[in-house]
């Protein structure tokens, strides 16, 4: 059976499932923390992979030139944006990832890639440039298994910057350019390089802010970050059924 793959940006992001799967350290890989464990027959390989595109982009890499994954799964928290649907602790699953920040930014307001015409990623004759499609069926198993467990999940575009959106103002920019639930600042690194490789990536997030106002008082990191994680587990648990 071939492993699955899990990054996330931070520790705190990952810890409850290095323990939950009893994962010993393993070789670091693109100098970054590595775990391996399983579920049943399963291997599972856990890296922290930091925050930011970059760091997500590099590290899958060397995973995906030391491994051969049936699937990537990129965990943590995301902000979700207002009319979303959803709240503080509630699970996003992303139907595509978009690059937020790449662009122009002309006379007449931001333009994506395309405007430049040169796209981030061709494959198999399709051109890529801001936005990445996730697998559809590890996403459409995720969320039957969220209805399952009675978990409050949603799915659709989730969108990925460089710069936390700290004011109402900028996401409201952000909702009424792309239309996503939420962001986040890895997740399009994590489709793109995986649409590379040609492996399917699934995307879960747990719900930790609110894209408003910043205010840390009505932040829940930790609930967001173990609701993920929890979910993480009961779907590597059933993926041997699938």
């Amino acid at each position: 059976m071939q492993p699955v793959i899990v990054c996330a940006a931070t520790r705190q992001e990952l810890s409850l499932l290095v323990r939950s799967l009893g994962a010993l350290k393993s070789r670091r890989r693109g100098g970054r923390e590595t775990y391996r464990g399983a579920v049943g027959e399963l291997e599972v390989v856990l890296a922290v992979a930091g925050i930011g595109k970059v760091n997500t982009a590099s590290a899958l890499t060397a995973l995906l030139e030391s491994f051969t994954p049936s699937l990537v799964i990129n965990v943590g928290c995301a902000g979700a944006f207002a009319g979303s649907g959803l709240h503080v602790g509630d699970l996003a699953i992303a139907s595509a990832e978009v690059y937020g920040d790449e662009g122009v930014q002309t006379p007449d307001g931001w333009e994506p890639l395309d405007l430049i015409g040169i796209p981030s990623l061709e494959r198999k004759g399709v051109r890529y440039f801001n936005e990445f499609p996730l697998a559809k069926l590890p996403a459409e198993r995720a969320v039957q298994l969220a209805g399952a467990l009675r978990i409050t999940a949603r799915r659709g575009r989730f969108v990925t910057v460089s710069t936390c959106s700290g004011t109402s103002g900028r996401g409201e920019e952000l909702a009424r350019r792309f239309d996503p639930l939420c962001e986040n600042m890895e997740g399009a690194a994590a489709a793109h390089v995986s649409l590379l490789y040609d492996v399917d990536c699934l995307e879960v997030r747990g719900i930790s802010n609110m894209v408003e106002d910043r205010d840390l008082s009505r932040w829940n990191i930790p609930q967001a970050v173990e609701k993920a994680q929890r979910f993480i587990l009961k779907f590597l648990e059933t993926y041997h059924e699938q």
